[in-house]
């Protein structure tokens, strides 16, 4: 493991602190005060990436902005770096914090995490919103002709390559992310900590096995169909943006009967990193749905109706809250 010895960027209202987990020490930056929502960066940000947000939800949330294995302030192990270890890393630090349930906030590649623990641990998670991430039930038929937008990943998750244009050229960096804004500029201040932060060997080595071992593991999974099986049961609200350079709005469907409670929400004039280009709305959405209560599965009510006896009302689905 690697010793961070790059200055953390200031955060008025921030506190920092570590927790052990699963055998790693994970960086956290949280501030505010209330109900708890879990926050996970994308590629290739760290906790600083909620800068804008933070400001916005703070005074009413607990919010606890997490360095994932591997970025940021936290430790950048040999490997780990699959989903299921990303998933595992979340529900472990709930249990260190004391967080029977939390409410959760994902962009990028800490959505795609966010979609499995809730998959996984149902009863963990109260809400989800989702930014620029599609969910694990895409149409094949509308994400493969769209696969091309996805070259970068081809060169960072091959082994030593990506973790050398990483280190070594970054400009390739700065492409991606300047590509992710639609109509803003990043701060060059913003632009170079996450430049910075990806070029240190141990978070470019973890950058390669991210995106390698979603190419092994979960595009497989996705192809194979594995998840169709699973259900969504958190009332959850993907906001995609309409110049996304990697997921256009035309791949983000419904669940269908995968999600109990799904919505797509595309933001005009945006593109990949809403947090950035769009956090009022990003804030006032986490509002809205944090606010909303979870509906009763289909065999919830199927069991409320069975119960029902001869000649009393049959009691009906109530209807969508927050609309």
């Amino acid at each position: 493991m690697e010793n961070h010895q790059r200055p953390m960027p200031e955060l008025n209202g921030v506190r920092h602190r570590y927790a052990h987990v699963r055998g790693v020490r994970l960086h956290l930056a949280e501030a505010g005060e209330g109900a708890p929502v879990i926050l996970l960066h994308g590629f290739p940000q760290h906790w600083y990436g909620w800068r804008r947000l933070v400001p916005l939800l703070s005074g009413e949330y607990r919010l606890i902005c997490v360095d994932q294995r591997g970025f940021g302030w936290s430790d950048a192990p040999a490997r780990g770096y699959d989903t299921d270890n990303r998933v595992a890393d979340v529900i472990a630090l709930m249990d260190e914090l004391g967080l029977e349930q939390a409410r959760l906030i994902g962009h990028d590649w800490g959505a795609w995490t966010g979609f499995h623990v809730c998959l996984r641990s149902p009863e963990r998670i109260t809400h989800f919103l989702a930014l620029n991430m599609l969910h694990p039930w895409p149409s094949h038929r509308r994400l493969l002709p769209q696969s091309w937008r996805f070259w970068y990943t081809a060169l960072l998750e091959q082994p030593l390559l990506g973790r050398w244009i990483l280190r070594s050229r970054p400009g390739f960096t700065r492409r991606l992310m300047r590509k992710g804004l639609a109509e803003k500029a990043w701060a060059p201040s913003a632009t170079e900590e996450f430049v910075r932060s990806s070029q240190e060997p141990a978070r470019a080595r973890a950058g390669e096995a991210l995106h390698r071992a979603f190419a092994l593991r979960d595009i497989a999974r996705l192809v194979l169909g594995r998840y169709r099986n699973l259900r969504l049961s958190t009332p959850t609200v993907i906001l995609a943006g309409a110049q996304d350079f990697m997921l256009p709005p035309g791949v983000l469907t419904g669940a269908g009967s995968h999600a109990d409670d799904l919505r797509v929400q595309v933001v005009g004039g945006s593109g990949h990193y809403l947090h950035e280009e769009r956090p009022d709305l990003v804030a006032e959405t986490a509002r809205g749905l944090f606010s909303r209560s979870r509906l009763p599965r289909p065999e919830d009510l199927r069991e409320v109706r069975g119960s029902a006896g001869a000649g009393r009302d049959t009691p009906t689905a109530p209807g969508r809250p927050g609309r």
